[in-house]
């Protein structure tokens, strides 16, 4: 093996471990997430309400690890709620 097959080796290596380590790089709560702005922006709104009861559920039960940015997070499923009614009450303008 010269040095070259062994600088290619460990190049891939850190590739592989960088992607396992992205892979859950983020909180469940925060895909969640994700997936109901996906939902919102396919149109799914019953799908989107069904995620948002579920991430509802998440942020409000006592977890015995207290969330640091529990405040953001509960700002988020305000926001996504918010999201949410103004899709589904297109002929409601708010200035």
């Amino acid at each position: 093996m010269t040095d070259e097959d062994t600088i290619d080796q460990f190049a891939d290596d850190v590739v592989k471990a960088d992607k396992t380590q992205s892979r859950y790089s983020r909180r469940l709560s925060d895909k969640i997430l994700i997936a109901f702005h996906h939902a919102c922006d396919q149109d799914d709104y019953e799908i989107a309400e069904q995620l948002l009861v579920i991430l509802e559920h998440m942020l409000t039960r006592r977890s015995p690890n207290s969330d640091a940015n529990r405040r953001k997070s509960i700002e988020s499923l305000v926001a996504a709620h918010e999201r949410l009614w103004h899709l589904r009450h297109p002929e409601q303008k708010y200035a």
